[in-house]
């Protein structure tokens, strides 16, 4: 029962995704439109996009559903080891993918498979070329999910040394970083996953019959990262830049809230890199990450599409609220500055 409700999850999860991602940039857009009946829509999807001052200023008691925001550090810590335990599943599979096999080996993973029930699956019996084009995928997803793990790992590192929250700060419970990792590696989850149950077999039997593991060539998965393709590299380039602006700017929120202010609701007027220009820069960077990642993908699966289009209807929508809150607690802000993306918002 449970190995079939897997099976039905893991052919449907392409799908489950991109219609999750769907109907949330829906709910937002909708939210968005600017009239009376939507008003009531607008404040509830606000309530889950609210964080920090916004949550705060929004409401005098505590919100349904929210918790201190300091709990960011168990929300990215989980992100940490699901985004990990996805990359070394699939960096596994990319490994053992890269290098034929022995003919010993060969029927062995052949059997296994059977065993597994997952013959109709990946296994080493299909064609070459399907193979190949199941590995080349693979490693342009180990790319994504390193990135990813980059990302996750920055966002711990600054939960815990860069931003001081009140003890009155709150965020929704509700967040999306165990879905997004998720969606970077869609299109290959089936075949790592049949791949590992099949290994898992096969391991039994090669203790069995005494077949030794298979050699690591860590030179050859090395070359395998090097061979991927210019969308792979310009997106890793344009992830680092919104990566390395994004630090810069939450160090920046984050000296703002020292000695007494730690434990005030007292808040000041942000400024420096792109704070000069957007209200919201690492709501922007954050953009330019997932764009880059949407670049490294190769922008050809639409799930990745959608997820980024899902960040930025988010964080536009949170942005907008932000600047308002920012023009409403000071007389002085900067009237030039954006919401969140230069000359558009």
């Amino acid at each position: 029962m449970l190995f079939t409700a897997s099976s039905w999850l893991l052919e449907h999860l392409t799908i489950l995704l991109r219609v999750s991602w769907i109907v949330g940039i829906g709910a937002i857009l909708i939210a968005s439109i600017p009239l009376r009946p939507f008003a009531s829509f607008h404040r509830l999807v606000m309530g889950f996009a609210r964080r920090g001052k916004l949550m705060n200023y929004s409401s005098a008691s505590r919100p349904r559903f929210s918790v201190p925001q300091s709990y960011f550090l168990h929300f990215y810590l989980v992100g940490v080891i699901w985004t990990m335990f996805l990359l070394v599943c699939t960096l596994f599979f990319a490994c053992t993918t890269t290098l034929p096999l022995s003919s010993e080996s060969l029927r062995y993973s052949s059997v296994a498979s059977q065993l597994a029930g997952s013959a109709d699956s990946l296994s080493f019996a299909k064609p070459s070329s399907t193979l190949v084009k199941h590995t080349q995928q693979a490693w342009k997803t180990v790319f994504l999910l390193l990135m990813m793990e980059a990302q996750v790992l920055r966002r711990l590192y600054e939960t815990v040394y860069v931003f001081n929250y009140s003890s009155s700060a709150r965020m929704h419970v509700l967040g999306f970083y165990l879905a997004a990792p998720l969606s970077m590696c869609s299109l290959c989850v089936p075949e790592v996953y049949s791949y590992i149950i099949t290994q898992a077999v096969h391991s039994v039997l090669r203790q069995r019959a005494r077949i030794t593991d298979i050699e690591l060539k860590f030179l050859e998965y090395g070359n395998s990262l090097l061979k991927l393709g210019w969308w792979q590299w310009t997106g890793a380039l344009v992830f680092m830049w919104g990566w390395i602006h994004q630090l810069r700017c939450h160090k920046i929120l984050g000296s703002l809230r020292t000695g007494n202010q730690e434990e005030t609701n007292e808040y000041a007027i942000p400024y420096g890199d792109w704070f000069e220009i957007v209200s919201c820069p690492h709501y922007l960077a954050e953009i330019v990450i997932y764009a880059g990642i949407l670049i490294a993908s190769g922008a050809s699966d639409l799930t990745v599409w959608l997820l980024f289009g899902y960040v930025v209807a988010n964080l536009t929508f949170a942005a907008t609220e932000m600047h308002k809150w920012y023009l409403h607690k000071f007389d002085s802000y900067p009237r030039y500055r954006w919401s969140i993306i230069p000359f558009v918002c």
